[in-house]
Order: C-alpha cells, then structure tokens, then sequence
C-alpha cells in the first residue's frame, strides 16, 4: 500500500536526507499498516558516490522528491488526447508533457552529477525508509491509485473537470514543496535548485489560477 505524504513531512524528508548520508541499507519493499515513525525515517541511499560534489540535504529531498511528483502530472497530462480533452485543456496538458518531462531530465542530471540515486522517470513513488523497511509514499498533492483510476476511466466533460480539480491540488503540493525547501537549513543555495524551486512556484501558481478560471468558466481566457 503506498502512502500519501502529508504538507509538512517533507522537514522530516530533509532530516532524512542527512542522516541517511551515513549509511545505506535495503529492505522489504511492503508497507506497514502503523503511522510513520518520522525520527526513524530516511530516504532510500541518498550517500553521495565516491568523487560526488557535496549536497545540501534540503536540496536533495526536493530534488529527488520532485521527479515522481512531476511524473505523475505528466501520465495525468499525457491522457487528454485519448480521453476526450477540450482544447484549452488539452493545450494546457501539452505545455505540462513537455516542460516537465524537460524539468525531470535536468532532475534525473543534477543528482547523477552528485553521485546521488537517479529516481525513474516515469516512477510516481518516493522511495523511504521507515522503521527498518523500505516504502513507496506520494508526495503532496500527488492522487491516489483510486484517484488516477478514475481520471484513467474519464472522457469528455469528466474528464476535464477530474484533470482540472486533480492538477489543482497537485500544483500545490509542489507549492508546498518549494515551501519546505526554503525553510530546510542551508538549502536552495545552489543556483540550479533555486531556479529551478522559483519556476515551481511561479508557474504553478499562475497555471492554478488558470485552471481554477477554466474550471469556472469553461474558458481559457
């Protein structure tokens, strides 16, 4: 069972991070039913490699954080040819594919520049460490199994309005991120990350209030 990630835990991403620098270990990949024990928390073998540039843990979290997160949209946005999609969704869903598909490229080489593990492209789950055991989580605002199923069966106007209120929430949870990125110790000083954490957060802020007014009105205006 994979399990949501909720605003705020990502603090608890950037401890991880640190601590897991010291050492790496494997384990089951299966879920526990309890709640996260976040002091035992860490991320799967984020140690840099032999000869990997020095990276701040803050950074690390929400780079490797964000790729599942940006894979995610862009499986949801890749649907709107076959799923019916109006145009000005449809164009919206064009602009995601391709310039998220470009933002996890430049992921996926930040980390491998660093020694660090290089999460999937097209992998929707965060690989942790809770409590002895490796887990897959959603990060913020990320939809659920049931949730993608749903959008999946979807056509026309349905499908419109489940990829408008699902991207919405989504975009946010990326909001988050880059929220909890500029509160982790000594991060988003690298100038790439900051970049990169200022576009989050300015185009996906724009893109909400467009989706929130193509919800409304049917429009992109």
């Amino acid at each position: 069972m994979t399990r949501a990630i909720p605003r705020g835990l990502a603090t608890a991403l950037v401890a991880a991070a640190a601590s897991a620098a010291c050492s790496q270990t494997t384990g089951h990949p299966a879920m526990a039913g309890a709640s996260p024990d976040h002091s035992a928390m860490t991320m799967a073998a984020p140690a840099p490699a032999s000869g990997g540039a020095a990276a701040n843990a803050g950074d690390v979290a929400f780079m490797s954080g964000m790729i599942p997160h940006h894979a995610q949209a862009v499986i949801m946005a890749g649907w709107a040819p076959t799923h019916g999609a109006r145009a000005d969704v449809a164009i919206l869903c064009e602009r995601i594919v391709v310039g998220q598909r470009d933002e996890i490229k430049m992921m996926q080489t930040w980390l491998a520049d660093r020694g660090l593990p290089v999460p999937d492209a097209t992998s929707t789950r965060m690989k942790m460490r809770m409590d002895g055991m490796e887990h897959e989580m959603l990060m913020p605002g990320m939809l659920t199994d049931e949730e993608m199923a749903a959008l999946d069966r979807a056509r026309g106007p349905e499908f419109d309005r489940l990829f408008l209120v699902g991207m919405i929430r989504h975009h946010q949870g990326a909001i988050d991120m880059v929220d909890e990125l500029m509160k982790a110790p000594g991060a988003a000083q690298d100038e790439k990350v900051f970049r990169f954490s200022a576009d989050v957060f300015a185009d996906q802020s724009t893109e909400i209030a467009v989706m929130q007014k193509m919800l409304e009105s049917g429009r992109l205006d």
